[in-house]
């Protein structure tokens, strides 16, 4: 079996497995995703989920967060972890929007690259989720399962990860696949322990097979 092959069975049983594939963290504006992006880092969806509420209640646009101090926002960040970098990320972002974008998110992977505090995991994720475009969000979730499922050998840098799944997953389905790689690897692939007797993958995966 190619890895095409096996990509595809896994793109299948995945969908199966979980037919409402969406990003786990809450937005409705682009902006407010690069953000909440931008604040998961080293800290779960769910608890970001909690903290924005309280940023976007006192700063409900981009422009009021890029009138806001470093510190404003780090005072309600925080919880999160990283506090100063990640609202000084968020300032700066905020800013270059303004100027640059008039306030709206840049429909464009290299020009979302520009962006402070977004790297290719964010631009994907926004690219997919926002935008509709082909997108492959290599998360650890995507790098763990994918090296143990047989679609990627031993690469565990994000780059070459994101690269090598290009050839062999349809861009359409790559944000959705990769959505799903998220819940597939906190129930059951887990970091931990893979329970690949409660696996929908038994078949396929190369762990097992």
């Amino acid at each position: 079996m190619t890895k095409k092959q096996r990509a595809a069975l896994i793109i299948d049983l995945l969908e199966k497995e979980y037919p409402l594939a969406d990003c786990t963290l809450d937005y409705d504006e682009a902006w407010k995703l690069l953000v909440s992006v931008r604040l998961a880092a080293q800290c779960t969806d769910a608890r970001v989920n909690i903290v924005v509420k309280d940023l976007y209640e006192k700063y409900p646009s981009p422009a009021a967060l890029a009138a806001a101090s470093v510190e404003e926002i780090e005072a309600i960040v925080k919880p999160c972890g990283l506090g100063h970098s990640k609202a000084r990320d968020i300032h700066k972002c905020m800013n270059m929007l303004m100027e640059q974008y008039g306030g709206r998110v840049p429909e464009d992977f290299d020009e979302l690259m520009k962006l402070p505090g977004v790297g290719r995991k964010s631009a994907n994720l926004i690219m997919g989720d926002v935008f509709g475009k082909p997108a492959i969000v290599t998360d650890t979730h995507c790098i763990r399962l994918t090296n143990r499922m047989g679609l990627v050998d031993g690469i565990k840098e994000p780059k070459k990860v994101e690269m090598a799944l290009w050839k062999i997953i349809p861009g359409e389905k790559g944000s959705d696949f990769c959505h799903r790689l998220v819940y597939h690897g906190r129930e059951v692939c887990t970091a931990r322990k893979a329970y690949c007797d409660n696996c929908c993958l038994s078949e396929v995966c190369k762990k097992l097979v």
